[in-house]
């Protein structure tokens, strides 16, 4: 699976979140009306770090979603291809490992995190499939991966009164608090195009993860799927 159809290479979604690196957090918090600290504590349970365990935070961009880890005592290394996301984070929290990285060619070894996570970047990846290929192949064997990525809400009302809120609302919202509204417009359609719940579950299984299930959270706005990597 790609994301060609959105019409953006890899660089330009890299420049594009490098140009609204340093409001990014805020605007986030603006859009989702105060849902994503809610989403972050939901992912910090789920991959349930714990002193001593390393923990891969893909797609980390200023490392915000990297802190909760840190503060169980794991050993997180956040990772992003956006270099701007990354100078912010590192003025933030000069203590944290930040860390360039392509989610489909990690600059990692094979088996290294107990536990690896992405939050709200998978769907901005170009190879879907790659990418869960990748993040199998430097967790441990027994270790696990938790993904937190917008999904399609279980009520069919709701979710016509979503996807016009996508489209319409949530553009002119970013641009009171963004200097790059036309970000978020990107960011709405490849939403609009992401795989439903089953579908993502699909893929995890596809690359080789097992014991895949999900959990929906605000409606299923927002998806958790989860996956052990075999032992054997």
């Amino acid at each position: 699976m790609t994301r060609a159809s959105l019409d953006k290479q890899p660089h330009e979604v890299a420049a594009m979140f490098d140009d609204v690196a340093a409001k990014y957090d805020l605007t986030n918090d603006v859009i989702s009306l105060g849902q994503a600290r809610l989403w972050r504590k939901a992912v910090a349970q789920a991959v349930d770090a714990r002193p001593g365990q390393k923990v891969l935070d893909l797609a980390a961009g200023t490392g915000t979603s990297s802190l909760p880890f840190a503060m169980d005592g794991a050993y997180v290394v956040p990772c992003d291809f956006s270099i701007g996301m990354l100078r912010e984070g590192k003025k933030r929290n000069p203590w944290l490992p930040l860390t360039a990285g392509d989610a489909t060619k990690l600059p990692f070894a094979d088996d290294v995190f107990d536990a690896v996570t992405i939050s709200f970047g998978l769907r901005n990846v170009q190879d879907t499939d790659t990418a869960l290929r990748e993040l199998l192949r430097v967790t441990k064997p027994g270790g696990r991966v938790v993904i937190c990525e917008f999904s399609q809400p279980t009520w069919a009302p709701f979710r016509t009164v979503y996807t016009e809120y996508l489209m319409r609302a949530l553009p002119p919202i970013a641009r009171t608090v963004c200097s790059n509204p036309d970000a978020y417009v990107y960011l709405a359609e490849s939403i609009r195009s992401w795989p439903d719940q089953p579908a993502l579950a699909a893929l995890l299984g596809k690359a080789g993860w097992s014991k895949v299930a999900w959990r929906n959270l605000t409606g299923g706005v927002v998806a958790l799927h989860r996956g052990t990597k075999p032992s054997s």
